[in-house]
């Protein structure tokens, strides 16, 4: 049974700026040992977990993995931790942070072929070309997230608009350590690899509007240095 969380209900406010001074100070990322009651299993992070509906399914079916969930949006992050605590999952974990800031340090230090799987679903959209820089998917992150993830590994990102995708396949494509999963049907998936959907995903669908999906997995060239990649992803957007 798919667990149905109540606290889709909780009233916050849809976008917060990671740019404004409060979210740029950092914070300690906990360690493994202080996440879980057993950190040597594999890992799969979601970044931008939202209301926590996806992870709290996943950690409940699949008690041979680790979870770890963050958002920029504390109110869902405090929920969300209440309600892993009251289904006494030891093995998933809600963090607030602004992964731009605090999540790349902690990818670095992971231990060789632990993240065995990252997912960013239906991230904030920030439409505005000025506001491209408030994307959750930025450079440094994805070649931290490049460097903790072993070949074979995968990346999973979704989203109901099209510009927003496109803007993260980019990305991701330029740094040439991905290669993308195409189906008989071409490169986008019809379905969610995982089969459990997250709150904007069950909207989306219930609406009937197209959801834009992609697989990636991590191949076996070197990740870029960040100054070149930056400028040369600059020289693209």
């Amino acid at each position: 049974m798919v667990y149905s969380s109540p606290i889709a209900n909780l009233s916050v406010r849809q976008h917060v700026n990671p740019l404004s001074r409060f979210f740029q100070l950092p914070i300690d990322f906990p360690r493994l040992e202080e996440l879980f009651d057993n950190p040597d299993l594999p890992i799969h992070l979601d970044i931008g977990s939202a209301r926590g509906k996806f992870l709290l399914n996943m950690a409940s079916f699949q008690s041979d993995w680790n979870y770890v969930g963050v958002e920029i949006r504390k109110p869902l992050v405090v929920a969300a931790e209440k309600e892993r605590e009251q289904l006494d999952l030891k093995n998933l974990r809600f963090v607030f942070c602004n992964a731009n800031v605090s999540l790349e340090s902690w990818l670095f230090s992971l231990p060789r072929n632990r993240l065995r799987s990252v997912s960013i679903q239906f991230p904030d959209p920030w439409f505005k070309r000025r506001h491209h820089k408030r994307r959750v998917l930025q450079p440094s992150l994805l070649l931290a997230m490049s460097e903790a993830l072993q070949p074979n590994f995968k990346l999973f990102i979704q989203s109901d608009i099209f510009a927003v995708i496109e803007h993260m396949n980019l990305l991701i494509e330029l740094s040439d350590c991905f290669n993308r999963f195409q189906t008989s049907k071409g490169l986008w998936l019809d379905e969610n690899p995982f089969c459990i959907p997250t709150e904007r995903e069950d909207y989306v669908i219930s609406k009937d509007l197209p959801i834009y999906r992609a697989l990636y997995t991590r191949n076996n060239q070197p990740v870029p240095d960040l100054t070149s990649f930056q400028i040369k992803y600059n020289s693209l957007t």
